[in-house]
Parts: structure tokens; C-alpha cells; sequence
């Protein structure tokens, strides 16, 4: 499923990234590689997905969020 469907509070396991080359180095190099484990922080109606990954805190929108691909820990 992805990230932009996962409740507020939940960790879950990346799988993939979906998008173009640019899209996937940007979110390899935030740090969210197929493997890792995040938490969604904060889900809002409208805005961004600020998400855990290791010891910080990354905002993602929408369509970012729609690009990652989660399984439940």
C-alpha cells in the first residue's frame, strides 16, 4: 500500500519506491530505502506526512507519499 495510506501513529516497512530515477535518488537520499523501518508522525486531511526515519523527521507530500511503497511492521 502506500505511505500516503497509512494511519497517524503506525510503523511500517519500506518495499519500493515508484517514480522517476530523480524521484527515487531524492528519497534514497532522505534516507528511505526498501528495508527501513518509519513511523507516520503526523497525517493531516490536507498537507504534508511528516514521518519518522531513524533520528529525524522528514515532510512529504502527497504525491511523494503516493510513490512509497509499505507493508505493516
Amino acid at each position: 500500500m502506500p505511505l500516503a495510506m497509512v494511519e497517524k501513529g503506525q510503523d511500517v516497512n519500506v518495499v519500493s519506491l515508484h517514480g522517476g530515477f530523480h524521484v527515487r535518488k531524492r528519497l534514497s537520499d532522505l534516507g528511505l530505502t526498501p528495508g527501513i523501518t518509519i513511523r507516520v508522525v503526523q497525517r493531516d486531511p490536507k498537507g504534508p506526512i511528516v514521518i519518522a526515519v531513524k533520528n529525524s523527521r522528514l515532510a512529504l507530500g502527497r504525491g511523494m507519499a503516493h510513490k512509497i511503497m509499505v507493508e505493516p511492521c
